[in-house]
């Protein structure tokens, strides 16, 4: 599975992405608003610090707008994705995006229905909302193996992204429910690396060690 990094912040991706481990980078309105920094330079400097896809996101609703602004954003780097909404406005445009070799990101998805139209239009990536879900009552990972039923079953390309994912449980289990992909938070991402029993594992070898007064070098 695919990891990506839900941020903005172009400090934090280059201390993470040095582990070698980030696959992609995912954006949106809100990240951009949070940096203070003028959208197309952010995404022309996270393009240039990751290989793998960039998801930028569009702020037009009607499909002509969506389109003139992800031609827009598409032309910052090669590796960007086009981010829009699941309307119908955003799926017009998604088709047409597809037609033109675009690349996109159809998000704020939170049904089944919705990802089959969205795999239809011929999205590249879908971004089920599993945190959002799980708000509401409802079992954000559920989605997860729905959607990749129906993927499997028509035998889409679309890719699965899971998104507004929470804490290290989400990363695991939309792996086990067959996410293509998993956009988290940096804190979430670091949290990936980290278990009590792995520290204290770690402690009770290293004071083991020490007694014997040896070194590898």
């Amino acid at each position: 599975m695919q990891l990506f990094l839900d941020t903005t912040d172009t400090a934090v991706l280059k201390d993470l992405a040095a582990t070698g481990l980030v696959d992609g980078v995912t954006t949106n309105p809100s990240l951009i608003a949070k940096s203070g920094r003028n959208m197309l330079e952010v995404i022309a400097e996270i393009c240039a610090i990751v290989d793998g896809p960039v998801s930028a996101e569009v702020a037009a609703m009607d499909t002509a707008g969506m389109l003139a602004e992800g031609q827009k954003l598409a032309s910052v780097a090669t590796n960007v994705v086009v981010k829009v909404p699941l309307t119908r406005e955003g799926l017009v445009a998604t088709k047409e995006f597809a037609a033109q070799g675009i690349h996109t990101n159809v998000t704020l998805c939170f049904s089944a229905a919705q990802a089959l139209l969205a795999a239809k239009a011929g999205a590249t990536y879908i971004s089920p909302f599993i945190g959002r879900l799980d708000d509401h009552g409802a079992d954000g990972m559920d989605l997860i193996t729905e959607i990749r039923a129906i993927y499997d079953n028509y035998d889409f390309d679309t890719e699965i992204l899971a998104a507004s994912v929470r804490n290290p449980a989400h990363v695991a289990q939309a792996a086990l429910s067959g996410a293509d992909c998993c956009t988290i938070p940096p804190d979430v991402f670091a949290a990936l690396f980290k278990h009590p029993l792995t520290e204290r594992g770690l402690q009770q070898f290293m004071a083991d060690w020490q007694k014997t007064g040896q070194s590898i070098l």
